[in-house]
C-alpha cells in the first residue's frame, strides 16, 4: 500500500492570518494614533500663513514669523476729510498666539473620525486676537479728539450790556464705539498705507434748539438788559447799569432750556465798594485826653450787609420792569467790643504816673521806636488785666512798619529789625513802675546803659523776652505814649503816661551799687568790628514803697534785684 502526501489544514492557517492581520492594522492605526495626536490639521493656514502638520511650539513660531509684519503695522484712518494714524500695540491689540495654535490642534484621540480629519486635511482659519479695551478706547478718542468738529451749542452771552444770542449749529463726530469695532476688524486685514480704514461718525446736534435760545432772550435776557438795578441800604441807594453787572450774567444749558445764572463774587465786585461807603466798622468806646482831661469816647455800633441779601434777589429782580427793580439790602448792627458803659465803669479820670528818656538821634531809631510808641498809645486794661509790649506791639517786621537798625553784640554790628524798641519797653516799665501796676515779667539790659534810670530798665526780644505787667488796682488804665523824633543836632524823647484814679503814691530807694566786676579786653578784627571803651559791672536793688494815696503809712515794699555784666574793652585792628 503506498504513502498518502502530507498537507496542512487550511482550518488552521486562517485563523494565523487573520490574527497576523489584525497585529498589521493595530500596529498602523497606533502609529496614525501617534503621529496624527497633538498635531496641527495637514492644510490648516491661519489669515494665509500655513501651520498644517506642525505640533504647537513650531506652529506657534511659523504664525508670529507669519503675520509678525501685519500685527505691527500701522492703520490709516479718516474722518471728517482728516487723517490720522493708529498703531496697533498702542491700541492694545495683538495676536494670542497660544489661543490661535490651541484653537487649531487636534489632541490625541483613538476616534478615528480625528485621525480622518488630520489626513484629509483642514481649513483657513482667523487669528485670535488680545484686546485691551480700556486702550483701544483711548486710542479712539485721542484720534476722535483731533479730527471731530462737535457742534456749536445754543447759548446767550452778555456783553457791554447788551445781550447776544448764539444760535446752535451742527457738527460732525466720531463714533465712539463704533470706531473701536472697526479699528478691531481692521487690525492684520487693512491692506497697507493705501488701504485707508474710514471710521463712522455722527451727527452732533446741541439740546439747546435755536426756539430756546430765542426763548431764553424774550424772557430773560433782554428784561435782564432792559434797565438798571437799585440797592437800598441804611438809607442809602446804589445804582447799577448793565454794563456794570452784565459780566456777572450768564445763561447754562440745563436740558433743553437755558438758565440764567449769576457770578455772585463779581457782582460783589461791583457792588461792595459802594455799599461799603455806606458799611461801617464797629467802634469801642475808649478814652481821650484832650486839654489834660480824660474824656470818654462813646461805642458805636457798627453797620454790615449780608453778601447773600445782594445776590439771592437779583436774578428775580431782574425780571421785573423799571421801577420795580429794587432790591432792599438787609442792615446787621454790629456791636462793639467794648461799651460806653463798660468804659466809664473803669473810672479812668487822672494822670497817676508818667516817665520820659531820651534817646540819641539815629534814622532806624526815628522810625522803629515812634512806631512802638503808637501801638502802645490808647491801650486799655480792664481791673486784672496784664499789658504784654510783644503781644501789643507785635513782632517786628518790615510789613508791621519797622525797619533794620545797627545794634552792638559782644563788641560787633549786628543789623535787625525792631531796633530801640526797648526804648520804649524801658519808658512803658518806668510808667507802670510808678503807676503801683504789678510787674509780672521785665529783664533788664545785660550791659548798664547810661541814659536809662539804672535797676529800673526793661528790654525786649521777639518773642521770648517780654514787658509785662499787670492791673492790681480797682480802676481801669489808659496808656498813652508819644515821641519827639531826634535830630543830628538833638536828642529824641519818648513819654509815656498811666491815666486811671489814683490808688498808690509810689516812692523809690535806691541801694548803693554793690559787687563790681571788672571787664576784659578783647582785640578782634573785621569791618563790623567797634571799638569800646570798658566799663565795670556790678549789682544795685531798688525797692518800690507802696503808700495808698493821701497816706504816709507804708503798705508793703517790692524790690527788684539787678546784675549787670561788665562791659569789655575792644579794640580794632
Amino acid at each position: 500500500m503506498g504513502e498518502r502526501p502530507y498537507r496542512t489544514s487550511d482550518r488552521r492557517v486562517i485563523p494565523w492570518l487573520l490574527l497576523v492581520l489584525l497585529a498589521l492594522f493595530g500596529a498602523a492605526y497606533a502609529a496614525a494614533w501617534y503621529y496624527t495626536g497633538d498635531r496641527v490639521a495637514r492644510g490648516t493656514t491661519v489669515d494665509g500663513v500655513r501651520i498644517g502638520g506642525l505640533r504647537p511650539a513650531a506652529a506657534r513660531r511659523a504664525l508670529g514669523n507669519g503675520l509678525a509684519d501685519r500685527a505691527a503695522a500701522s492703520i490709516v484712518l479718516s474722518a471728517n476729510g482728516e487723517s490720522a494714524v493708529i498703531r496697533p500695540a498702542a491700541a492694545g491689540l495683538r495676536v494670542d498666539l497660544d489661543r490661535t495654535v490651541e484653537g487649531v490642534t487636534h489632541p490625541r484621540s483613538w476616534d478615528p473620525r480625528r485621525i480622518w480629519q488630520y489626513a484629509a486635511g483642514g481649513a483657513g482659519h482667523d487669528p485670535a486676537v488680545q484686546v485691551d479695551r480700556s486702550a483701544l478706547r483711548d486710542a479712539v478718542a485721542a484720534i476722535a479728539d483731533q479730527v471731530d468738529e462737535p457742534g456749536v451749542p445754543g447759548s446767550v452771552e452778555f456783553r457791554g450790556g447788551q445781550p447776544v444770542a448764539h444760535y446752535p449749529q451742527r457738527g460732525t463726530v466720531v463714533d465712539r464705539r463704533a470706531a473701536a469695532r472697526t479699528v478691531r476688524r481692521a487690525f492684520l486685514h487693512h491692506a497697507g498705507a493705501d488701504d485707508v480704514v474710514v471710521l463712522p461718525t455722527r451727527i452732533d446736534r446741541s439740546p439747546v434748539t435755536a426756539a430756546s435760545v430765542s426763548r431764553a432772550m424774550d424772557e430773560f435776557a433782554n428784561p435782564a438788559m432792559s434797565g438798571s438795578v437799585v440797592f437800598r441800604f441804611a438809607g442809602r441807594s446804589v445804582r447799577l447799569e448793565p454794563q456794570d453787572f452784565s459780566a456777572a450774567l450768564s445763561m447754562r444749558p440745563v436740558g433743553p432750556r437755558l438758565q440764567p445764572h449769576l457770578n455772585q463774587s463779581l457782582l460783589l465786585r461791583q457792588v461792595r465798594p459802594r455799599l461799603e461807603r455806606a458799611e461801617r466798622a464797629p467802634r469801642d468806646a475808649t478814652v481821650r485826653v484832650v486839654a489834660d482831661r480824660a474824656r470818654i469816647v462813646p461805642a458805636r455800633d457798627g453797620l454790615r450787609f449780608r453778601p447773600r441779601d445782594v445776590t439771592d434777589p437779583f436774578l428775580h429782580v431782574l425780571r421785573r420792569p423799571g421801577g420795580e427793580r429794587v432790591v432792599h439790602v438787609h442792615v446787621t448792627k454790629v456791636p462793639p467790643h467794648r461799651s460806653t458803659g463798660d468804659v466809664r465803669r473803669l473810672g479812668i479820670r487822672e494822670r497817676v504816673s508818667s516817665f520820659t528818656t531820651r534817646f540819641p538821634y539815629s534814622a532806624y531809631r526815628n522810625v522803629n521806636i515812634p512806631r512802638a510808641a503808637r501801638l502802645v498809645n490808647g491801650t486799655i486794661l480792664a481791673p486784672g488785666r496784664t499789658f504784654s509790649l510783644n503781644r501789643v506791639v507785635g513782632e517786628r517786621t518790615a510789613a508791621n512798619g519797622f525797619t533794620k537798625g545797627y545794634v552792638i553784640s559782644d563788641g560787633v554790628y549786628a543789623k535787625e529789625y525792631g531796633g530801640g524798641v526797648s526804648q520804649v519797653a524801658t519808658t512803658t516799665y518806668n510808667a507802670a513802675f510808678f503807676a503801683g501796676l504789678a510787674d509780672v515779667e521785665h529783664k533788664a539790659h545785660s550791659f548798664y546803659i547810661s541814659r536809662y534810670p539804672v535797676g529800673r530798665e526793661a528790654t525786649v526780644v521777639w518773642p521770648d523776652v517780654d514787658l509785662r505787667f499787670r492791673d492790681t488796682t480797682p480802676y481801669g488804665v489808659l496808656v498813652r505814649a508819644w515821641v519827639d523824633k531826634a535830630t543830628p543836632q538833638r536828642h529824641g524823647a519818648v513819654h509815656v503816661e498811666i491815666w486811671s484814679t489814683m490808688y498808690w503814691d509810689i516812692r523809690t530807694h535806691d541801694s548803693r551799687r554793690y559787687d563790681s566786676t571788672t571787664p576784659d579786653v578783647r582785640h578782634l578784627s573785621g569791618p563790623g568790628c567797634v571799638p569800646n571803651r570798658g566799663y565795670d559791672g556790678f549789682s544795685i536793688d531798688v525797692d518800690r514803697l507802696f503808700f495808698r494815696h493821701g497816706s504816709h503809712r507804708l503798705d508793703h515794699r517790692e524790690r527788684v534785684h539787678t546784675v549787670y555784666q561788665p562791659s569789655d574793652t575792644v579794640t580794632c585792628s
